[in-house]
């Protein structure tokens, strides 16, 4: 394997070698996670960095599910807070205040979330807003944030309203509430650098993989581009497959809920620099976000609808979601959006442990860690802010049933690729070279650059598209893309749009065949 002070590239002769190691290899390794998501990816980081020889199989591609399809914030818990699960709210704070601070600063910003005081609002709805921004405030100080990474709650006029989002009702508008959470660049993103970075401490990360026959002990892994097949041996197995998780072991029963969202240019919302809170009518406690995104785009979610049946590789949002989606928004917008203007929509599921009835708004987020009587670890629940903590959970059941000796957790002050404090980081580059690509990067940036050899590495992949071709090249050489679809979907996010996917795919499929294994 790979030693722990390793490269960070992932690519497709890395994934070859990781495979020809593990078939010659003569003893079990200690820890095999299944599935590639967030948690996936932290539970082999946490697992490497310990010292653990991992092994992480995933049987698509990294954030191939529901870490992809979040609203791309790493929030304080607030909304947990008001349903009185205190513990939960206190551990998503603490667990942004890390991303923010020490693990991944280059990927989370401080996002304004701003409520308009609206005739619709009512004086007891803004009085609860207000005494919830508070709550959540004192959240951050408890957590140890400080308010130069998230600024205090605060009461903004009509003017400061409008300008923070352009588009926002001006009829009745008296000012706003002001409050700041985290906001991720990018999920997928996310879940590639904590890859990375479980590599670079001797993890083999090894996407299109698909683990069958799972045991507590053992499974047998298909390579999916060549058929071939291997049964390893692990001293611990961790199914971190979220909504699959019940696929890989049967003993797990979740319930799955889906998350929609919708997609809109920004100039519909004039460009806002804040997210627009909108509160749900006939609810104390459920809101709709508009959130500006990278590549000029603004998220609108999300819902919470029960999502049973099988579980489809790509959920499909229901048109009476996208409908009450935009009905909600429109309350507090000057102009009524349209179907029409809807640029794509995604929907996520979230893999929340079945605990009986009742509502999937109302059921808890605390995450868990199961034994199945196939000796099978299920690390399930959460959510994407507190994957870190999850992760840690995991490890320490891996030791505990397994009696495996390991040092203590690291990834609390571990900084991910990109991250200032991390090895590789470099200062970004200097002028000429686009915002959009440091902000993605962060102190990858300059490697992004120095390792192109593709023609044009500044050129966008396509007119209006702010992809660089030396960013598609280096999803290939150092991200673990294999192919077109991993580079537009989750690399890069431009297949959100499915109008600019297209209009990408004839540059990146070029690129992806000269590197083509």
């Amino acid at each position: 394997m790979t030693p722990a002070t390793g490269s960070t590239a992932l690519d497709g002769r890395r994934r070859a070698r990781d495979l020809d190691e593990l078939a010659a290899a003569g003893g079990p390794i200690d820890v095999l996670v299944i599935g590639g998501g967030v948690t996936g990816a932290g539970t082999a980081l946490d697992a490497a960095s310990r010292g653990l020889r991992t092994v992480l199989v995933e049987s698509r591609d990294l954030a191939f599910g529901t870490s992809r399809w979040s609203s791309k914030l790493v929030h304080g818990g607030l909304r947990y807070l008001a349903s009185g699960r205190i513990g939960v709210a206190r551990e998503s704070a603490v667990e942004r205040g890390i991303l923010m601070t020490r693990t991944a600063p280059h990927l989370v910003r401080a996002l304004p979330q701003l409520v308009p005081l609206l005739p619709s609002t009512g004086r007891g709805r803004a009085t609860l807003v207000r005494a919830g921004f508070l709550a959540g405030d004192l959240l951050r100080l408890s957590a140890g944030t400080p308010a130069r990474v998230l600024p205090r709650v605060r009461r903004v006029g009509p003017a400061e309203t409008a300008e923070l989002v352009p588009a926002v009702r001006r009829d009745g508008l008296t000012g706003a509430l002001v409050a700041h959470d985290g906001q991720l660049i990018d999920d997928a993103r996310l879940v590639v650098a904590i890859a990375r970075t479980a590599a670079q401490h001797g993890a083999a990360v090894l996407t299109k993989v698909r683990a069958d026959e799972v045991t507590g002990t053992s499974a047998l892994l298909t390579d999916t581009l060549t058929g071939q097949t291997l049964r390893v041996s692990a001293r611990a197995v961790v199914n971190a497959t979220g909504v699959w998780a019940g696929e890989v072991d049967p003993a797990v029963r979740l319930r799955p809920s889906r998350g929609t969202h919708l997609v809109f240019d920004a100039a519909a919302f004039g460009h806002p620099s804040a997210a627009l809170t909108v509160p749900v009518p006939g609810s104390t406690s459920r809101f709709v976000f508009a959130l500006p995104q990278q590549l000029g785009r603004v998220v609108v979610g999300l819902t919470d609808e029960d999502a049973p049946g099988p579980v489809p590789d790509e959920p499909e949002p229901t048109e009476r979601e996208i409908a009450f989606l935009l009905e909600t928004v429109n309350i507090a917008l000057q102009r009524r959006l349209t179907r029409d203007e809807v640029r794509g929509a995604f929907a996520g599921l979230r893999p929340l442990i079945d605990t009986g009835g009742g509502s999937t708004a109302d059921i808890s987020r605390k995450h868990a860690v199961l034994e199945s009587p196939s000796g099978v670890l299920t690390v399930v629940g959460g959510k994407l802010t507190t994957y870190r903590r999850m992760a840690q959970d995991a490890v320490d059941a891996v030791l505990r049933a397994r009696a495996l000796t390991a040092g203590p957790c690291r990834t609390a002050d571990l900084p991910l690729v990109g991250a200032p404090g991390h090895r590789d980081s470099a200062p970004p580059p200097g002028d000429g070279v686009p915002a959009s690509l440091t902000a993605r990067h962060g102190g990858a940036s300059r490697a992004v650059l120095d390792s192109a050899t593709v023609a044009r590495p500044l050129e966008p992949v396509a007119p209006g598209i702010g992809v660089t071709r030396a960013e598609v090249e280096y999803a290939l050489t150092h991200e673990g893309a294999l192919d077109a679809a991993d580079v537009l979907d989750r690399r890069t996010r431009i297949g959100l749009v499915p109008a600019d996917a297209e209009r990408a795919r004839p540059a990146v499929e070029e690129i992806v065949a000269a590197h083509r294994v």
